[in-house]
């Protein structure tokens, strides 16, 4: 097996040795996913013999790190080549399962059902741009940018427009994007490992990152493409299994796709009925009165807070001479502990809450009808028309920024540098397609099934008999997953419960009544998915700064060797850095990936795209358009997303320029950076004759390099 891993550089010129190599592949692969099943089938067994919980969590745990550690051990390389491209030696089939397993992201596996279970029709933007960003990577870059034949995407712009300049933007675009794009990834790693073996989030992040390190630290690109071909294996296994046991029990139908209409329109009935409820109708009336109660909290803060602390300490007092329980005292302390420390806190906490609030007045616990396609009315009054005209300008501005994106995103096409030949590359990109379908396709109907699920079962539960993984979640993280009894009837309303979209795809099997060993196998897919991508992303970086900033830029004479330990040390440092950054919970996962796809769409995708299609694109052109496009992107989601507001101290009042959310910024900086790099490039001189020559030659494979 070690030498399927390894170097074949004497073997894979000729199609025997290819065929023989590939054939290998096969057999190992084959005899993988039937030891995994075994594997699974042996701790279900041990489960009804009495196996614990969190024994299965470790099992399942040390079992796939383990795996990914021992393929990384055995792929282990100094050769600048294999460490950066595979050798360029991979088959399509396998590198687009590898592409699916580096895309399926954090986002996508555990993300996307629960984007698509809060919001509905809205979620599916996610599904069509990231789907038709694929169409674009095929059509666009991938063969094209093979034929080129570098490392990296700064590699390319350095060759395509010369100079350093060009390369150095690409490399700062690529850190920035892939950066946080891992954040989301290593926040998704602990939030899992903290539920499978019941630690701390920030225990589990530094547990996971040792099974990402593991494989990119030794191995590189190698290591990378052979783990994540076995983690599309477990991750695939883990979503499906759920699904469809979920849709067998509820409508004996096996194909979760096909029935995905029919519990639909049940989901919609049993909206209509949650919203005129009377006990909903009750609980809206309460979160609205304390709303009311916040906002006139927000007239005078100061005077607000003053009054709260001198109730909260005059109770303290009342208690302690009324001579009470001890318990009773120490809840009115922790309150009164518990109570902002100043007005600036008080404002800010006050805000949060009648936010919140006001979410959970309206009907749905603040969600838009599932069949809904977009909120307000077409027809109704101007209001409801300009809401409806602002949501559906979000939903294509999203699609569109999730689609260039794609096409654009480093660790993304880097993939297309490993296969043998342009022809692999355009495959590779159809495999690819076709693995990223399986789960894209089954998302919506996961999210209606789990929606069903908890609108008919657990909604009208009294709290007190709650299944146990309501508070096993609860304790992971409160904000996943929290019920509190509003109205002190004592049975769950859906607008008493708080639940976080990260959570619906990894509670499942749970919600199904599934065997706990299937909620490993679920964690154990998430987590395969959260390291795939994190494992491409960290070599991003890691070979963003060793190969183009040292060895094109500072050192061009160092040797192989030190090239690839400066990766391997660089990689590390990143590493640590990302995983800090995602112990503080910085934002949700689905907006760090979205903020990753509007900075690689803004500063990548037309550099690249203008590139390969107009040679008299030039150097300074896609410099100052990759820097506009980015400058753009970033200073619209700093004014206007809320976390980021708060990390720069942002005060002016929030201006969407046309109601675009800043979710989408790189709707804006993707035409500037395509002006930019147009009219700078037809007021300055054109690229050298031989650039213009590569670029010909790229362009139409009949054409011979001279």
């Amino acid at each position: 097996m070690a030498g399927m891993f390894g170097s074949v550089d004497d073997g894979v010129s000729n199609a025997a040795s290819k065929a023989a190599f590939k054939q290998n592949l096969n057999k190992v692969y084959t005899w993988y996913t039937g030891g995994f099943l075994v594997f699974l089938i042996v701790l279900a067994i041990l489960e009804q013999l009495g196996l614990s919980r969190s024994a299965i969590g470790i099992s399942f745990l040390l079992a796939t790190v383990g795996l990914y550690a021992g393929i990384g051990i055995m792929s282990r390389t100094t050769d600048a080549a294999e460490y950066y491209v595979a050798g360029r030696r991979v088959p399509a089939l396998y590198n687009g399962m590898a592409t699916g397993a580096d895309w399926m992201s954090a986002a996508s596996f555990i993300g996307m059902a629960g984007t698509l279970y809060l919001s509905g029709y809205d979620g599916l933007a996610f599904i069509m741009g990231w789907t038709g960003g694929y169409c674009l990577v095929a059509l666009f870059l991938a063969p094209y940018m093979r034929k080129f034949g570098q490392f990296t995407i700064p590699d390319f712009l350095g060759e395509r427009y010369g100079g350093n300049l060009p390369r150095f933007i690409g490399i700062v675009a690529a850190i920035l994007c892939s950066f946080t794009y891992v954040v989301a990834q290593i926040y998704g790693v602990g939030l899992i490992t903290a539920r499978l073996v019941n630690v701390a989030f920030e225990v589990g992040i530094f547990l996971g990152l040792g099974g990402i390190l593991v494989c990119s630290f030794l191995g590189g690109m190698r290591a990378v493409t052979w783990t994540q071909v076995a983690q599309y294996i477990i991750l695939i296994v883990a979503y499906m299994i759920p699904v469809v046991w979920l849709s067998v029990k509820q409508t004996g139908t096996p194909i979760p796709q096909a029935i995905y209409g029919h519990q639909l329109e049940k989901v919609t009935a049993k909206e209509k009925l949650l919203a005129s409820d009377a006990k909903e109708l009750e609980v809206r009336a309460i979160f609205k009165d304390r709303s009311v109660a916040l906002a006139e909290k927000l007239k005078d803060p100061s005077a607000a807070l003053a009054a709260d602390k001198s109730a909260a300490t005059a109770k303290v007092a009342d208690l302690k001479t009324a001579n009470v329980a001890a318990t009773e005292i120490a809840a009115a302390e922790k309150a009164l502990n518990a109570l902002p420390a100043n007005e600036t806190e008080a404002k800010a906490a006050w805000t949060k809450a009648k936010a919140a609030a006001d979410a959970k007045a309206k009907p749905l616990n603040g969600m838009a009808p599932h069949a809904q396609q977009f909120a307000g009315d077409p027809n109704g009054d101007a209001a409801a028309q300009k809401t409806y005209d602002t949501s559906r300008r979000n939903f294509l501005a999203l699609i569109f920024c999730l689609m260039v994106g794609t096409a654009a995103l480093p660790h993304i096409l880097m993939r297309y540098y490993t296969v043998p030949s342009v022809k692999e590359a355009r495959d590779s990109v159809t495999w690819s397609l076709f693995f990223i379908f399986l789960l894209y396709f089954t998302a919506p109907a996961l999210a209606v099934l789990v929606k069903f699920e908890v609108f008919t079962v657990l909604i009208g539960t009294p709290i007190d008999q709650l299944p146990a993984w309501v508070g096993a979640w609860n304790k992971v993280d409160p904000t996943l997953l929290s019920i509190v009894d509003v109205n002190k009837d004592g049975i769950l309303q859906l607008n008493e419960m708080s639940i976080g979209g990260d959570i619906v795809v990894l509670a499942t099997p749970e919600i199904g009544g599934l065997p706990y060993v299937i909620s490993g196998l679920v964690a154990a897919g998430g987590l395969a998915a959260a390291l795939s991508t994190a494992d491409g992303l960290l070599l991003t970086i890691a070979n963003a700064l060793s190969h183009d900033l040292y060895y094109k830029i500072i050192d061009p004479n160092a040797s192989t060797a030190r090239r690839v330990t400066i990766s391997k040390s660089l990689l590390l440092i990143v590493a640590l850095c990302a995983a800090y950054v995602a112990a503080q919970k910085p934002a949700d996962i689905l907006f760090l990936v979205s903020a990753a796809f509007s900075f690689a769409a803004a500063s990548f995708f037309p550099a690249l795209v203008l590139g390969i299609f107009w040679k008299r694109a030039n150097g300074i052109g896609a410099s100052l358009g990759m820097i506009a496009g980015l400058g753009v992107t970033v200073f619209y989601m700093i004014s206007n997303q809320p976390w980021l507001r708060g990390i720069f101290g942002v005060t002016a009042p929030v201006d969407l320029w046309f109601g675009i959310l800043p979710i989408s910024a790189g709707v804006f900086g993707v035409p500037v950076g395509i002006a930019v790099i147009v009219l700078v490039s037809l007021v300055t001189p054109a690229p050298s004759r031989k650039v213009q020559e590569l670029v010909e030659y790229v362009r139409y494979p009949n054409l011979k390099a001279s």
